[in-house]
């Protein structure tokens, strides 16, 4: 069946087997999970939920990064968000994940809210729209529960003074023909498209250029933004930086379908500010089930937990492996009804979206202790 994975589009049913061949990336191995888990272990922590059952499940120099680290030379950490909406609970995810890196390594987090990139690529937005979307995402990212002072946010607009110049130095070493064969652009392709990349490179070195030094740098993203990666990958060592190293994570997908989640399709995305009257109403109206027809055959016959949406989201929001486990059994032994699979998800979204709305509230106040600006 055929999909499509790029850092603008993502759609149908993914084949991440085809998706790690078609991208060169390399499976996350027991062996660096073991020593991923060993350092988690020395902060008290068990190894990441996400991790354990395969959401983060592809990497690109992991080994290098630990070896690294283990020789004291410490790496940061550098993720993003193009803010072209509102921050949904696909968003979200990769996040989650970045927190608890910073926790357990202790390191410095740069992320990058690409104001530039939403304007240029799509046409219903204006430079406005953009700048002010990457304020209110910024708030999302404060509520995940990042370091204060060991978190940098910026926007590229905002930002573009610093960030610039060493994005002129990257743009001098990427050919257009790199561009084009890459990202697929044409002669309609406007001339900030193919320069974009060139910005988004920039965090995966600025802290090198800013210490004087080579600091290794670790890029937890989805695997719709590893195009710009190889490209960033193939320029730094040619500007006399390491290579970014990066883990790669499956997408959530939406209430209703394969792929991925769209801040655009409102009935499909859980917002970060949605109520929990409108969550439940989502997840009950439109959460795909994998249950039978009737109540009668679900208990004779049980449901599909791989097909039904509410347990995919699940094991991305569940931690507790036991109870994961359990709910697979019940449901799909059918004593489990979608309708109660349903509200066991609706309630596990409520209880995190309670805490991340007031933390969020609370960001209004401190976004000047993250925000970075020139």
């Amino acid at each position: 069946m055929a999909f499509t994975v790029t850092p603008w589009e993502v759609s149908g049913a993914i084949d991440y087997d085809k998706l790690v061949e078609q991208f060169g990336v390399s499976r996350i191995g027991p062996g660096l999970l073991k020593r991923i888990e060993a350092h988690a272990a020395k902060k008290g922590l068990p190894l990441h939920h996400m991790l354990r059952r395969n959401i983060f499940f592809a990497h690109r120099d992991l080994k290098w990064i630990l070896d690294e680290y283990e020789k004291g030379n410490r790496f940061f950490l550098y993720t993003g968000r193009g803010p072209s909406g509102s921050t949904h609970i696909g968003h979200l995810i990769p996040w989650l994940f970045t927190k608890w890196l910073q926790d357990v390594f202790d390191v410095e987090l740069y992320f990058q809210l690409t104001d530039d990139e939403k304007f240029l690529f799509n046409p219903k937005l204006e430079l406005e729209d953009t700048q002010r979307l990457a304020m209110e995402n910024a708030l999302d990212v404060i509520a995940v529960g990042f370091k204060q002072g060991k978190t940098h946010i910026f926007s590229n607009t905002g930002y573009a003074k610093t960030l610039y110049p060493q994005a002129c130095r990257v743009a001098k070493k990427l050919t257009f023909s790199t561009a084009k064969a890459v990202f697929g652009f044409g002669n309609d392709s406007n001339v900030g498209q193919i320069f974009f990349t060139s910005m988004q490179a920039v965090p995966a070195f600025l802290p090198s250029v800013q210490a004087g030094r080579n600091i290794p740098c670790l890029i937890p993203h989805a695997i719709d933004q590893d195009p710009h990666f190889r490209v960033t990958r193939d320029i730094m060592p040619r500007m006399g930086y390491y290579k970014p190293a990066s883990v790669q994570c499956r997408f959530l997908p939406g209430l209703t379908e394969d792929g991925k989640m769209s801040a655009s399709k409102a009935d499909t995305a859980i917002y970060t500010t949605d109520d929990a009257r409108t969550v439940r109403k989502k997840v009950l109206k439109h959460a795909f089930s994998g249950g039978q027809p009737t109540v009668e055959e679900h208990r004779a016959k049980g449901g599909d937990p791989d097909i039904d949406v509410s347990y995919q989201w699940l094991t991305f929001l569940e931690e507790n492996d036991a109870k994961l486990t359990q709910v697979y059994h019940d449901y799909k032994s059918g004593r489990l009804l979608s309708g109660e699979l349903k509200l066991m998800l609706v309630e596990k979204l409520n209880g995190l979206l309670t805490g991340h709305q007031k933390r969020r509230e609370q960001a209004r106040k401190r976004l000047d202790d993250f925000w970075v600006k020139d």
